[in-house]
């Protein structure tokens, strides 16, 4: 009995250290195979004028005298209803930013700058301040400052033009400011949900046993193969603490399906690990075909009368390469079909040819997706 015990009390001891070594070599953190719902970053747009152009402006676009109109109307200035300036130092231009999940107030963003208009280049162009807003149509941001463009153009007096990069969009580093936060309502909740990034029962269920064994109740279920709905406590500090050690648990994800990606306008073809081929032989081979005209002057006979004549001669001839017949063994992985394929040499336009007809002939379980 008390060798007996003894053992108990060993094996109890053990259970962490061999917990520790199960851990699979291809786990990931759980923080890289999703997002928490809510959690996530908002697209703002806003329309403004950029000026201080060197002449690469928009001129006389309708559109942008009305903007530049908006700007001077909020220092008081009217410009008279007949009057169209000529705004080759002005482009009407589209702002875009991306507002992360828990922004503050005072926060600065980076925002994107476009041309919306003839606007040849914004070089050396100055935002003015622009709103922006998001899909309620609410101001979360107001941007300003001067664009940093990586673009070139040049236009010479004959009409040449030499282009380098995009000269029409740049960026402004830290050029918006957060005017308003984004509520989550991650806090109020009554559950927190985490979606894959990928959907995959398999690997949804291990992340939901994943949480449940890292805090050792069943707060944790998988509601399909996207998502994952964990029980929380309500409190903004409580739920902090709790996904931040939920984003650290390392879970084993699923292996992906068995797919076959063909891009058949660049003649592409990627073949993941689970792509497996049954018991097949592959014949592949190319028939040239080809003809050559050669045609022949035929003069008359002296005294004859006669007209000289073109008379056609024409060459086939049909050149067939002949490659080997190659046996697929029943199992085959991603190195015999590489292998395979490049023993008879063909090319990536062949390769498509041979996987779809192993597909039609039921010896590749694999989906194949053609782009």
């Amino acid at each position: 009995m008390e060798t007996a015990n003894a053992m108990i009390r060993l094996l109890r001891l053990l259970l962490p250290i061999f917990a520790l070594v199960a851990v699979p070599a291809h786990a990931e953190r759980i923080k890289d195979l999703g997002t928490f719902q809510g959690v996530r970053p908002n697209q703002l747009t806003g329309y403004g004028i950029v000026v201080g152009l060197a002449g690469t402006g928009d001129d006389s676009i309708q559109y942008a005298t009305e903007g530049m109109k908006g700007v001077v109307s909020r220092f008081g200035l009217t410009l008279p209803s007949n009057v169209n300036p000529a705004l080759k130092n002005a482009a009407a231009v589209l702002v875009t930013a991306d507002l992360p999940a828990f922004a503050k107030p005072g926060q600065r963003l980076d925002v994107t700058v476009s041309a919306l208009g003839k606007a040849k280049s914004l070089r050396g162009g100055t935002l003015i301040m622009t709103p922006l807003r998001g899909a309620d149509n609410e101001i979360y941001g107001m941007a300003q400052g001067n664009l940093a463009v990586g673009g070139l153009g040049v236009t010479g007096a004959d009409g040449s033009q030499v282009s380098v990069n995009v000269p029409s969009a740049g960026r402004i580093p830290g050029g918006a400011t957060v005017e308003r936060a984004v509520a989550t309502g991650f806090d109020t909740a009554p559950t927190l949900t985490f979606n894959l990034a990928e959907a995959d029962l398999t690997t949804a269920l291990r992340v939901a046993d994943g949480i449940n064994k890292m805090f050792g109740d069943r707060r944790a279920r998988a509601t399909d193969a996207v998502s994952v709905s964990i029980d929380a406590t309500p409190g903004a500090e409580d739920r902090i603490l709790m996904m931040g050690m939920i984003e650290n648990i390392e879970v084993a994800p699923a292996d992906a399906p068995a797919k076959v990606i063909v891009n058949a306008r660049t003649g592409t073809v990627v073949i993941n690990g689970a792509v497996k081929i049954h018991p097949a032989a592959v014949a592949h081979g190319k028939l040239t075909v080809s003809v050559n005209e050669s045609p022949r002057i035929v003069q008359p006979a002296p005294f004859s009368q006669g007209q000289t004549a073109l008379e056609p001669s024409s060459a086939i001839s049909i050149d067939q390469e002949k490659k080997p017949m190659i046996n697929f063994k029943g199992g085959a992985s991603l190195a015999d079909i590489v292998k395979a394929v490049n023993a008879i040499g063909a090319s990536p336009a062949d390769m498509v040819a041979i996987l779809e007809a192993l597909k039609q002939a039921g010896a590749m379980k694999a989906e194949l997706v053609v782009l």
